[in-house]
């Protein structure tokens, strides 16, 4: 089997790349990436900016995959990166990986999505299921570009049924070595909430999403799946677990005082951070479980206990 991974480079990019090689010997993996791979045996690095259409078309090509594992996306925007590179990289990229796999007859396409094209809505249900619709952010580029991605690989399906898509929308993924916007929220003095709001987080253990590729890749699968483990966390009972304080705010008064650090880069969080944090969407497993076969090795609970031994950070 042919499989080209793009974004291969990335943090979870590598450990599938990694897992692979080890559990698929025989499988050629085309390792596509702007950053640098180090080629070994089954592994066969590639050159790829995501947002080329024409090299994007050129690898696809010329590799010939049997199977597309599209990962490249932006989650952490470095400073000064413009809405338009952002859009051009999350779904200009998405559109040429699928123009490029149609026109060169694979099989299948493995697309990571996200929970955050559901979007951060007061009238989110408790419980969101992959038939609820897809709203994403206005003022969450992620989120945003996600919806789009989806939107697109709607009328794929449509119009080219024999290209079988497996869409995965993950929740917060945690492992070992994860370091980003989300993680530093634990790692402040306080927890700190909005008032109203249980901010329910669920979390993902990033081997489970690497395993879920896998076989996903193995059985040749098709559908839209959650990621996410059992059960949910809210922020209340994550500062219990750190064995920090919880600290309630009013939505009011974190939009001002963000709105005025943001600008300043005194925080790396802006006033639309309020409706990230009441209004999550948090992802029913169900299907995952039953339909795609998989459950998840880690609870919420579970892998956040296991990311904090990971980082060496005391709790409860």
């Amino acid at each position: 089997m042919r499989v080209l991974i793009t974004g291969a480079a990335g943090f979870i990019g590598q450990q599938v790349l990694n897992d692979l090689a080890v559990q698929q010997p025989n499988w050629q993996l085309f390792a596509a990436d702007i950053r640098e791979i180090a080629a070994r045996d089954n592994i066969h690095p590639l050159h790829l900016d995501i947002s080329n259409r024409n090299e994007v078309h050129k690898v696809v090509a010329q590799c010939r995959p049997d199977a597309i594992v599209h990962l490249a996306s932006v989650v952490s925007p470095p400073p000064g990166m413009s809405e338009e590179t952002l859009h051009a990289i999350d779904v200009g990229g998405t559109l040429a990986i699928v123009e490029a796999a149609v026109a060169n007859g694979v099989g299948q396409l493995i697309v990571t999505s996200s929970g955050a094209a559901y979007g951060y809505y007061p009238e989110n249900a408790e419980w969101i299921d992959e038939h609820d619709p897809l709203r994403g952010h206005a003022r969450f580029a992620y989120a945003k570009h996600k919806r789009e991605v989806e939107e697109l690989l709607v009328r794929v399906r449509v119009n080219h049924p024999e290209l079988r898509q497996l869409i995965l929308r993950p929740g917060t993924i945690l492992g070992r070595r994860v370091n980003n916007q989300i993680t530093d929220m634990f790692k402040k003095r306080a927890v700190l909430g909005i008032q109203g709001s249980d901010s329910r987080f669920v979390f993902i253990w990033d081997q489970d999403v690497v395993s879920i590729i896998r076989k996903g890749l193995e059985k040749g699968a098709s559908g839209i799946y959650n990621l996410a483990g059992d059960g949910a966390l809210s922020l209340r009972e994550i500062a219990e677990i750190l064995r920090k304080p919880y600290r309630p705010l009013p939505a009011g008064l974190v939009q001002g005082v963000l709105r005025v650090l943001k600008p300043l880069r005194l925080s790396q969080y802006g006033p639309e951070q309020v409706d990230f944090l009441r209004y999550r969407p948090v992802l029913a497993n169900r299907r995952l479980k039953e339909e795609f076969g998989y459950t998840p090795r880690y609870t919420s609970r579970e892998a956040f206990i296991a990311f904090l031994d990971a980082q060496g950070v005391p709790h409860a």
